[in-house]
C-alpha cells in the first residue's frame, strides 16, 4: 500500500525570522496524534532548520506509530555549514532509529535555490526569483546539475557514516539528480497550469527507472486561481525582512479549490504508483488566517488548517488552528 504522508514545519530559519516562532512539544505531540488519527497518515516528513526541534517532532511522529522522514531544511546555508547540519541530524535520526521508529533521513531540499553555490545569487530572495523568469532559469540550471550531484555524492557519505537506514534527497524536476547514491528518489512536484501537459507522463517516466519513488511535495495555495500556479502560488506576500504584512494584491479566498487541486493531484500520482506522497503541508503557523482580505496570509499558505492569531481552535479545543476543506479532502483519500 502507497504511504500516505504529510509535511510537518518545525521552523524554516531565515534571516531572522523562523516560521513557527512558538514551539511547544505539547502542541507538537497531539498534532501527530490528528495527523495520524484524523488525517490517516502513515508517514511524515519532518521539515526545519533547528536540530533539536526536528528531534523533538520526530520522537513523537514516530511515538505516534508514522515513518519519520527527517528532513533538515534551513535558508542559505553554504554547503559545508550543510554537511555540518545533516552530519549532526543524521546522528539524531539513527538515535530515534535504534530506538525502532521507522525512520528515512531526507539530505536536504531543492538545494539549488536553498543553499548557496549552485545557482547565481548571494541570497535565497535572488534564487527565488528565478523562477519568474523562465528562461534565465533554464540557462542557470544547466551547470546545477554537475555541482550539485558532486555534492550529494558527498553528503549521502556523510549521513551513511553516522545512519543506517534509507537515504533519499527532496529534489527539483530540474535539478537532474543522479539517484545512485539513494535508496528512494524523491521529487517536490506541485502541478500547475505551466506542466500540465507533461505532469502525469513525468511522474510515470521516474517511477518507470525501478527506484521507489516519494513526491516529497505536493499541494497548493487556497485562493481562487492559486492551484494553476502551484509551487509558485504561495508568491503573493509583501514581507518587511523575514516578517510576512500583507497579500500584495487581492485574491478570493477558496479553499474548495486547494482541496479539488489536492484531491485531482493525489489521484494521479497514485495511479502512476508513486510509492509515497507527502501533501504540503500541515499547518503554516507564519501565514494565520485574518478577516481582513488583504491580510490574510493564509490565502498563500498551503497548511491543511489554518491558523488562527487568538489560538482559539474549537474542532480541537486547546489547538490555535481550524482544519480547512483540504484538510477533509486528505483524510477522505488516505482514509479509502
Amino acid at each position: 500500500m502507497p504511504g500516505k504522508g504529510i509535511t510537518y514545519d518545525t521552523g524554516f530559519l531565515h534571516l531572522e525570522g523562523n516560521t513557527r516562532e512558538n514551539f511547544d512539544p505539547d502542541v507538537v505531540r497531539r498534532e501527530m496524534r490528528v495527523i495520524r488519527d484524523d488525517l490517516h497518515c502513515t508517514a511524515v516528513r519532518v521539515t526545519g532548520g533547528d536540530p533539536g526541534r526536528l528531534e523533538i517532532a520526530a520522537s513523537h511522529a514516530a511515538d505516534a506509530g508514522l515513518e519519520v522522514w527527517f528532513s533538515p531544511f534551513t535558508a542559505n546555508p553554504t554547503t559545508d555549514e550543510l554537511l555540518g547540519l545533516l552530519a549532526d541530524c543524521a546522528e539524531r535520526a539513527e538515535r530515534l532509529r535504534r530506538r525502532g521508529a521507522e525512520v528515512v533521513f531526507v539530505t536536504g531540499a531543492e538545494l539549488s535555490l536553498f543553499a548557496r553555490g549552485f545557482l547565481p545569487g548571494d541570497t535565497l530572495g535572488e534564487r527565488i526569483g528565478l523562477l519568474g523568469e523562465p528562461r534565465l532559469l533554464r540557462e542557470a540550471m544547466a551547470k546545477v546539475p554537475g555541482l550539485l550531484n558532486d555534492f550529494l555524492g558527498r553528503a549521502a557519505a556523510t549521513v551513511r557514516e553516522r545512519f543506517g537506514g534509507k537515504v533519499t534527497y527532496a529534489s527539483l524536476w530540474l535539478e537532474n539528480v543522479d539517484w545512485t547514491p539513494f535508496d528512494i528518489a524523491s521529487v517536490d512536484a506541485y502541478w500547475s497550469e505551466d506542466v500540465a501537459a507533461i505532469y502525469r507522463e513525468a511522474v510515470r517516466s521516474l517511477v518507470a527507472r525501478g527506484k521507489p519513488v516519494a513526491i516529497s511535495e505536493f499541494g497548493s495555495a487556497t485562493y481562487r486561481g492559486a492551484a494553476a500556479r502551484g509551487a509558485r502560488g504561495g508568491m503573493i506576500v509583501e514581507w518587511d525582512g523575514a516578517t510576512p504584512v500583507r497579500l500584495d494584491g487581492d485574491y478570493t479566498r477558496d479553499e474548495e479549490e486547494q482541496a479539488a487541486g489536492l484531491r485531482e493531484q493525489l489521484e494521479i500520482l497514485t495511479a502512476e504508483g508513486v510509492d509515497v506522497t507527502f501533501a504540503n503541508t500541515f499547518a503554516s503557523y507564519h501565514l494565520p488566517h485574518r478577516a481582513d482580505p488583504r491580510h490574510d496570509l493564509d490565502m498563500a499558505g498551503y497548511g491543511v488548517v489554518k491558523v488562527l492569531e487568538d489560538g482559539g481552535g474549537r474542532t480541537y479545543p486547546g489547538m490555535p488552528w481550524e482544519p480547512k476543506a483540504a484538510f477533509t479532502a486528505l483524510a477522505e483519500h488516505y482514509r479509502g
